[in-house]
């Protein structure tokens, strides 16, 4: 039996060290890392620039210090064959300068120790009398109490504001991350109401990738809906015309088929072609599937007034011209639509005006009807927007319009509806004659 999916998933997942763990960390810990670790690397590499600058570069404390300690060596020299000023001075640059002083003559010898030995670093001035040396003077600072918990907390508090900042820097720079990251995961498991909130300060790019999910989402979830209510409304609108079919089919059985019986079977069956008609074309447009080949506008409007049982004679061509390149399929749909929509809500069908222009070819559908509602001529092109005929009822699923607006925008064009003169109204559409990109729904 083979594992669910999920199971071998997990299966296949390689095993992470610890550098693998921390690839696969959290943004915002990386970033902190990569962060603190350039700190580092800043202060390593400032150490070694100063290192090497010493190196070829005699520092000016140092310059300072030979010239101090050659003055010290000047001093002690004038006063040197005398015990007592030679003595007090020292004691004097001891307590001045807080140092230990070890005055040894020119063997080596000891003549004063004031303070203590120096067991760490200690500084040697020659005493000198032009060439001839006096003696050696031994100084090193006295060594005060260690305060290890100063340089601690100074260090601690350094850390802390260091860590501070760069994890407040690392959250600010991955938060808008993290949202997108939440909201595809709540799109993933269903949630399509879930939206990226971000504030006007967010980077642009994150902004602009923000908005495309947004938008994402809202399409996903305005499409996701319009299935649902399509799928509702199909399922009732094909009970209707399988339960008159089975009522007629009774009938027959029990008082044998007439003509009119087929005539019945016949106009269910047609509705139900039409409905089945309408959702593959739609399908198509949702997947844009278009076969677009070059097309006679005559053999188009021909076909379409002979499919809807309507005279040839209706059709009015006007312009120079008769190739067209689309869809032939959906184009039909399209114009078998507006004659319908002209028969069941228009009094039927007063002519099909075709007019060929230089760039576009426009279809115009007249009827004989009431007109328009006025300010909704928009609103009818619109999915499952309904029309109500004059004894208030309505038919269909209200995708005609809609589908016949679609079709038009895969082929570069648009639709209207406006009143005639002297009464009805005028349905149509056109399309470019070349193939165009086609225009936002």
């Amino acid at each position: 039996m083979t594992a669910p999916w999920t199971a071998r998933h997990e299966l296949r997942k390689p095993r992470m060290g610890p550098i693998g763990r921390f690839v696969r960390a959290r943004l915002s810990r990386r970033i902190f890392a990569w962060f603190a670790g350039g700190v580092v690397a800043t202060v390593l590499v400032t150490a070694f620039v100063f290192m090497v600058l010493a190196k070829v570069q005699e520092p000016v404390w140092q310059r300072s210090m030979d010239r101090g300690l050659a003055w010290a060596g000047s001093q002690f020299a004038r006063d040197w064959d005398e015990p007592a000023a030679r003595e007090a001075f020292a004691r004097q640059a001891s307590d001045q300068l807080e140092m230990h002083v070890e005055l040894l003559d020119a063997e080596g010898v000891r003549l004063t120790l004031i303070g203590e030995q120096c067991a760490h670093r200690a500084y040697d001035i020659p005493v000198l009398r032009g060439a001839t040396r006096l003696g050696t003077v031994r100084t090193c600072m006295r060594a005060h109490a260690p305060q290890a918990w100063r340089f601690g907390l100074g260090l601690a508090i350094a850390i802390a504001v260091l860590w501070l900042a760069s994890e407040k820097v690392a959250r600010r720079l991955a938060r808008p991350l993290d949202e997108l990251t939440r909201v595809v995961q709540r799109l993933g498991a269903g949630d399509l109401s879930a939206r990226a909130e971000l504030s006007c300060h967010e980077p642009d790019e994150l902004g602009v990738v923000a908005d495309a999910v947004n938008d994402m989402a809202g399409r996903i979830e305005k499409q996701v809906a319009d299935q649902r209510e399509l799928l509702a409304a199909v399922s009732h609108e094909l009970r209707t015309p399988l339960a008159r079919m089975r009522i007629v089919s009774e009938i027959a059985r029990d008082t044998g088929a007439t003509p009119k019986t087929y005539d019945d079977l016949d106009r269910e069956v047609e509705d139900m072609d039409a409905l089945v008609g309408q959702l593959l074309a739609s399908s198509r447009l949702d997947f844009g599937v278009l076969t677009r080949r070059e097309l006679s506008v005559r053999d188009l409007v021909t076909r379409a007034l002979e499919r809807a049982a309507l005279p040839a004679t209706l059709a009015q061509l006007e312009g120079d011209g008769d190739r067209i390149e689309g869809d032939a399929t959906l184009l039909q749909r399209a114009l078998a639509n507006l004659l319908d929509n002209a028969k069941k809500h228009g009094r039927g069908v007063e002519g099909l005006r075709v007019v060929v222009g230089p760039q576009r070819v426009s279809f115009d559908v007249l009827d004989r009807g009431p007109g328009l509602p006025e300010g909704g001529e928009a609103a009818l092109f619109q999915k499952f927007q309904r029309r109500t005929d004059e004894n208030g009822t309505s038919e269909g699923l209200g995708l005609g319009l809609a589908l016949v607006k679609r079709i038009a925008q895969a082929h570069g064009g648009t639709v209207w509806a406006r009143p005639r003169d002297g009464g009805g109204a005028v349905f149509g559409f056109d399309v470019a004659l070349k193939p165009v990109a086609p225009a936002p729904s």
